[in-house]
């Protein structure tokens, strides 16, 4: 766990960090991010889901896990962006689905 430490004003502790990319928080992820789709509620399901993939960096990537293939989601994805994601499945089924989708470009 990283220190903490308590700045005397907000722009003290935003700008604490001024020449690293992100937030300043001083967290970072250990691997990749696995994002449990079925903890989403469903109305908002596709949109939080695509929030997620279009927000990874050049190289960055994600694991998607499902109870189900999720195959027309990867259908959009590939339409909407083309060859910016690639997505390799990780398991398949029959109770779960976990695909590493990665951001090429």
């Amino acid at each position: 766990m990283a220190d903490i430490t308590i700045q005397r004003s907000r722009e003290e502790a935003v700008d604490q960090k001024p020449n690293q990319p992100g937030c300043a928080c001083g967290e970072h992820d250990e691997g990749l991010p696995e994002l449990d789709v079925q903890t989403i509620p469903h109305a908002i399901r596709h949109a939080s889901i695509f929030g997620a993939i279009e927000s990874l960096v050049p190289g960055g990537g994600l694991i998607l896990s499902a109870t189900h293939n999720p195959v027309p989601l990867l259908l959009q994805l590939q339409a909407k962006h083309g060859e910016l994601y690639a997505a390799e499945y990780l398991d398949q089924g029959p109770e779960r689905w976990r695909i590493e989708i990665r951001r090429t470009a």
